[in-house]
């Protein structure tokens, strides 16, 4: 082969070689996203600490965090600017992170409140990172490959180790899968079953793989005995259902529209009006488990400090006997872990100024999520996931929170929403041949213009 046929190939090969180390790459870094979300689903925590794991485990729950950190950093680190151009289009985001750092001036644990506004910065970089990185499509499977791990080893824990899968004290028989209760587990599978559907509406070529995994979850949901959940999951399936008419056409959008805040209106008389009923549906009482208990406490403790609240991360593990976790034990009869209520627990810990600036950027998702409907195929995952989170947060502290899945999740929703689709090429065209030499090059070796 002579020289000159050799210098004609150089380009193309070269170009491969680039083209493959760049697939490689993002392989990689779909990786990481992959990684830091399982490990913020916290499904490994329960099977490697046990039921009874005390303070002195605590540090090593903390440690094992710390990876999961490190992948967000690296791909933080790798799109640094989209990163910032993310942060720009989220100022409520950073005015909510800027008062959980500033109410560590008025924490009753300033050490526990820097060291849970570190882990709660850390958890939140990874969501703009995979928000900033990846297209809505990308997103959604990142997702899903989360998903999917957990779907295989829940079953795997409840088949091959019953004695970690499934509850044979409070609930026997119940699924529970990765985690010490069995709502923990319909509520993630929940969460599950709506991106598996999302990430086969935005990847049509694996659609089957992820109706799949979306069967598999609804038989978790099932399986888990939790009624909030199955609610949750219908809910996000009306969501998916809502978005693909919709998108059907201007008309069918508005009608859709008109026809989801009538049903709003409806849910929420028959929620008012006929609550027994609802409850009784559902299998609770009317202290929704106690939850209501909790939230008159929490109440009472933030009529005392509306203002400022207590400090971020700062109520639920206080020792005190006159602080506000003694008087909630007292007034509730018992000691909750959290405020059962993303709202309320804002405003125990950063009082008005952290509750009123996550309202802002819940307020600005919904809407942006609105006109997504009508703008961006995007809204096959933002409208159902938003309306499972919506859900959840009126009855878990899911909101604001460090080292958790659905924290990041909203996070990755959130920043989404607020940019435009990403100008970068897909993973599924970088992994694509490189065009022909001659296609890339002009015959005089020259890039083409």
């Amino acid at each position: 082969m002579t020289p000159a046929a050799l210098g004609e190939r150089a380009p193309g090969r070269m170009q491969r070689d680039a083209a493959s180390r760049s697939a490689l790459w993002r392989a990689t870094a779909l990786g990481f996203a992959i990684f830091l979300l399982v490990v913020y689903s916290q499904a490994w925590v329960f099977p490697v600490m046990g039921e009874k794991a005390n303070e002195a485990a605590g540090g090593l729950v903390r440690a094992l965090y710390l990876p999961a950190y490190a992948a967000g950093l690296a791909l933080a680190a790798s799109a640094p600017m989209d990163l910032l151009r993310t942060l720009a289009r989220q100022p409520f985001l950073i005015l909510l992170l800027a008062i959980v750092a500033i109410s560590m001036t008025w924490s009753i644990a300033p050490d526990q409140t820097s060291r849970r506004v570190f882990a709660l910065y850390c958890t939140t970089l990874g969501g703009v990172a995979v928000a900033a990185r990846y297209r809505w499509s990308e997103v959604a499977e990142a997702m899903a490959g989360c998903f999917a791990i957990l779907v295989v080893l829940s079953f795997a824990a409840a088949v091959l180790t019953p004695g970690i899968g499934v509850m044979s004290e409070l609930f026997p028989g119940a699924w529970r899968g990765l985690w010490a209760e069995k709502n923990a587990l319909g509520g993630n599978m929940a969460i599950a079953f709506v991106i598996f559907l999302a990430a086969a509406a935005l990847n049509p070529t694996r659609a089957r793989v992820w109706w799949g995994f979306a069967a598999l979850a609804l038989l978790l949901v099932l399986l888990s005995t939790s009624k909030t959940s199955l609610v949750a999951l219908m809910l996000g399936l009306g969501g998916v259902v809502f978005v693909a008419i919709a998108r059907r056409g201007p008309v069918a959008g508005v009608a859709m529209v008109w026809l989801a805040v009538l049903g709003a209106v409806l849910l929420a008389g028959v929620a008012v009006f006929a609550s027994d009923a609802v409850l009784g549906l559902l299998g609770k009482d009317a202290t929704l488990t106690g939850r209501t208990k909790i939230w008159a406490a929490a109440m009472r403790q933030i009529e005392l400090r509306p203002w400022t609240g207590y400090g971020y991360g700062a109520v639920w593990d206080e020792k005190g006997a006159w602080g506000p976790l003694a008087w909630i034990i007292k007034d509730a009869g018992f000691k909750p872990q959290h405020a059962h209520n993303s709202w309320l627990e804002q405003w125990l810990g950063t009082g008005v100024f952290g509750l009123g600036a996550f309202a802002l950027l819940y307020l600005q998702t919904l809407v942006l999520a609105a006109l997504a409907v009508f703008r961006s195929p995007g809204a096959y995952l933002a409208i159902p996931l938003l309306a499972v989170y919506s859900l959840m947060s009126l009855t878990e502290s899911i909101a604001v929170t460090y080292n958790d899945l659905r924290w990041v999740l909203f996070v990755i929703i959130a920043c989404k929403l607020a940019m435009p689709e990403a100008a970068a090429p897909s993973v599924s065209a970088l992994r694509a041949d490189p065009p022909p030499p001659n296609r890339a090059f002009r015959a005089g070796g020259g890039p083409a213009s």
